[in-house]
């Protein structure tokens, strides 16, 4: 069957739910990917679904008991299909599968497959064994499930949108000690630049115009070139502002202890790069930084802060914050909103700590009330969206690049990306998608900026 002819109708399909964080939803399309070529297709309706993929997230409280409600939904609706109808596998994927695999295989025996996120390249393998019995893999194999994975058909990344995630770095060496990632992801692992430069030319080549790199910790990344040789995040970037087609990079989500000067100076030095960074340091108390096992002071990011503001004026900082862990006083907290408000973010999370199984903060003594955590949680977001507005009120009369990505939700309306990651609508026909033109900011909604097209000549990043 050629590229050009439709999928036969008796192509299984497969359903994908995904949670949590960017790199899941990498993960989801990288999952489609691998089983395409043994005949599945992705369908957005569970009920039309031969299989139907929990792709999880570990990191927020109740984690898993919303996989296992959604379970025995997703149970209910399979024992609820006609009689003789093809057998529809449900399988759990991600972090909370890794975490919790033996559990869930307890608690769920609607459940034919449970594997991690280290283990997906090998699917295709998992389902043919799930078909004659219950299959569970949460093991950390030594291969590099990358290089196992077939890339996708150039007409399915042009499906999913000129903005494409890029995965380069996995895994956590921190060991914060409020944060499972360390023991779902594992080790911090780079992939080799050039399996991330093949990638990268396979999105331009497809027509992705911007591509943000993933990782737990990516700016961790220490990637092997060709040589042996390690390379930062930094040199990576200019490697692939050379690519042509690529005309935007960002990068998600960074520790401060790894902001070196070679990734600052990129910031400086490559138009390509945006000025957009999500620092997280999680409080602004040194004592809560400790018992967190950050291994930084605030003293220390707010210095990062001040070097990255050098090299880039216009810098837009996102970040999180974690309120309530345990032994966080008063002072503690009132720490953490004077960060936020010297710092002026233009966008933020924040959470109430919650505990996780397996981590040093679920031992630790002195566990903060929920009304306290509460308490706290608003006061700061209410200083971290007043921080969003007025950031978004500066832009207002400015003349900013964006990206126009897809229709807007109105009729005669296109919505794209300003460089500091804001959503712009524009009233303006579709035959614009896919350029980057000069827009001037005229006004501002709740989450959102309105733009006029100033000219519809492309411009240049």
């Amino acid at each position: 069957m050629s590229e050009n002819q439709p999928a036969p109708t008796n192509a299984k399909k497969v359903f994908i739910k995904t949670y949590g964080c960017q790199m899941n939803v990498y993960d989801s399309d990288r999952m489609t990917d691998a089983l395409a070529p043994h005949g599945y297709t992705p369908t957005s309706e569970m009920g039309d679904a031969d299989l139907v993929l929990l792709n999880t997230c570990h990191i927020r409280e109740k984690a898993a008991e919303k996989v296992y409600s959604e379970l025995g939904r997703i149970r209910d609706f399979r024992n609820e299909r006609e009689p003789g109808a093809k057998k529809m596998l449900i399988g759990v994927a991600g972090c909370v599968a890794q975490a919790e695999g033996e559990e869930i295989m307890a608690r769920a025996p609607a459940v034919d497959l449970v594997f991690g996120p280290q283990s997906y390249h090998r699917l295709p393998e998992l389902l043919s064994k799930a078909q004659t019995g219950r299959v569970i893999d949460t093991d950390f194999p030594e291969e590099d499930k990358f290089a196992h994975l077939p890339a996708p058909k150039k007409e399915v990344t042009i499906s999913r949108g000129l903005t494409a995630f890029l995965t380069v770095q996995e895994g956590c060496d921190k060991f914060c000690s409020f944060c499972v990632v360390p023991y779902t992801r594992g080790a911090e692992v780079s992939r080799p630049v050039a399996q991330v430069l093949t990638e990268a030319r396979g999105l331009a080549d497809a027509g992705v115009r911007e591509i943000t790199l993933l990782g737990q910790n990516v700016n961790a990344y220490h990637g092997l070139d060709a040589n042996g040789a390690s390379v930062s995040l930094g040199a990576l970037c200019h490697m692939l502002a050379e690519i042509e087609g690529i005309e935007r990079i960002r990068y998600t989500t960074s520790h401060p202890r790894d902001m070196d000067d070679e990734l600052i100076a990129a910031h400086r030095d490559l138009p390509e790069l945006m000025p957009y960074l999500h620092l997280p340091v999680q409080s602004g108390s040194d004592s809560i930084l400790k018992s967190m096992n950050r291994r930084h002071t605030a003293a220390e990011y707010y210095e990062i802060i001040d070097r990255i503001r050098s090299a880039r004026p216009d810098m837009a900082l996102s970040g999180d914050f974690i309120v309530g862990f345990p032994g966080e006083t008063d002072a503690d907290f009132a720490a953490t909103v004077e960060m936020v408000k010297k710092i002026g973010y233009a966008s933020a999370f924040s959470f109430k700590y919650s505990t996780r199984p397996g981590t040093p903060g679920a031992q630790m003594d002195n566990q903060i009330e929920e009304h306290v955590k509460a308490e706290r949680l608003e006061i700061l977001q209410v200083e971290i969206t007043r921080q969003s507005q007025a950031f978004n009120a500066a832009c207002v009369g400015m003349t900013l690049p964006v990206l126009i990505e897809k229709p807007g939700r109105n009729p005669g309306q296109v919505a794209g990306r300003s460089p500091y990651l804001q959503a712009v609508h524009i009233s303006a026909g579709q035959d614009l998608i896919g350029q980057i033109l000069q827009v001037e900011i005229i006004g501002q909604a709740k989450n959102s900026l309105e733009g006029r097209i100033v000219t519809a000549d492309r411009i240049a990043v």
